[in-house]
């Protein structure tokens, strides 16, 4: 089973994916990831797209289908993968489908703006050891401390405000088109993001037919 996660940023679709893995025993490929850790270590495909990341802008096409086309080569998602963060644009999903990459759902999950902001511009991250908190979500014990190693928590530059409103403007200008191309092809499933993330799991199961 081929899935596709669509939502905004901060729409849960790595949450969503990581749940996904456990119950349907493939593979999540996120681009996200992968665009991380090639910059960290410095690779040349990670350089590149670090220039467009830092500016809040989507990465070119043919970096990422590069990246993609290498990934479900890989044995492990010879019984199916998630795509999360991939298609992003009307090209990139064209061409998927161009290269033979068999989709079989397609899973939007839905979140107002509002509700996006407030989710992205609480969100607090330690400076030292990575771990992630939410101030009203998931606050630390002690404000602006991180709980496992005592280190600042820092605002990432995507979770400030500006940055996250230029994110959603984006991603409205080049995303959506996805569900009128995907919901012509029948393969559109819309799920509730507002919910519980385990509300919102039992409903994309049982829109992708995983459970009854």
């Amino acid at each position: 089973m081929n899935i596709i996660l669509l939502g905004a940023p901060g729409a849960g679709k790595g949450t969503q994916a990581e749940l996904l893995v456990k119950k349907l025993s493939i593979p999540a490929i996120s681009t996200g990831n992968m665009l991380r850790e090639a910059i960290a270590n410095g690779t040349e495909l990670g350089k590149k797209a670090k220039q467009f990341m830092d500016e809040g802008a989507l990465v070119p096409d043919e970096l990422i289908l590069g990246i993609v086309a290498d990934r479900v080569a890989q044995p492990d998602c010879q019984n199916g993968f998630i795509l999360d963060g991939v298609p992003r644009t009307l090209a990139q999903a064209e061409a998927l489908e161009d290269k033979g990459v068999v989709i079989d759902h397609v899973v939007s999950i839905e979140v107002d703006d509002a509700e996006i902001e407030g989710r992205m511009t609480g969100r607090r991250v330690c400076g030292s050891c990575g771990a992630s908190y939410h101030i009203v979500a998931n606050p630390p014990k002690t404000e602006g401390v991180c709980d496992h190693c005592g280190k600042e928590l820092i605002i990432r530059k995507d979770d400030k405000p500006e940055t996250v409103r230029h994110r959603l403007e984006v991603y409205h200008a080049s995303t959506e088109v996805l569900k009128d191309f995907y919901g012509k092809l029948g393969r559109l499933r819309l799920v509730n993001g507002s919910q519980s993330i385990e509300g919102a799991n039992e409903d994309i199961l049982k829109v992708i037919g995983a459970k009854e």
